[in-house]
């Protein structure tokens, strides 16, 4: 009889299961709206030394693949005076996976890897250049405008 009920337990649950990543569908209108990242991690340099990073975004995406950002990041407690402006390019997987690459400038581009959560509510990223440990985690500070 355990045996029984334990296998209609698990039958149901992988159906619920089923029924939610069938509705789990994102685009790039997922994530329009703007975001409030925190950063952190650490730029690994030549010969062994590092740059602790910490920082601060206000990213907003535009529902059609394209960013602007505002951003305070230190490296090592030094920070700029006044926010840096960047622009960029994001796209959204059916899947809720992402990616997004920023430009500063002159600076060369900065390419990660993100991860949609929560409705689009929660963004979770990883920063995929080499040399680079850096982590961030968001969340929609102004929903979208229809």
């Amino acid at each position: 009889m355990k045996l029984r009920v334990l296998l209609v337990l698990l039958v149901l649950g992988a159906m619920a299961s089923q029924t939610l990543m069938a509705h789990a569908s994102c685009s790039d209108m997922t994530v329009k709206g703007t975001y409030a990242f925190t950063i952190r991690g650490q730029i690994l340099l030549p010969g062994g030394s590092s740059l602790l990073i910490t920082g601060v975004a206000k990213t907003t995406f535009d529902g059609h693949g394209n960013i602007t950002q505002l951003d305070a990041v230190a490296a090592n407690g030094n920070v700029a005076s006044d926010w840096r402006v960047s622009t960029g390019t994001y796209s959204v997987s059916t899947n809720c996976t992402a990616s997004f690459t920023v430009t500063n400038g002159n600076e060369p581009p900065i390419h990660a890897l993100f991860i949609v959560a929560q409705s689009g509510n929660t963004l979770h990223a990883v920063v995929i250049d080499p040399g680079f440990a850096v982590t961030s985690d968001a969340e929609r500070v102004v929903a979208p405008h229809n």
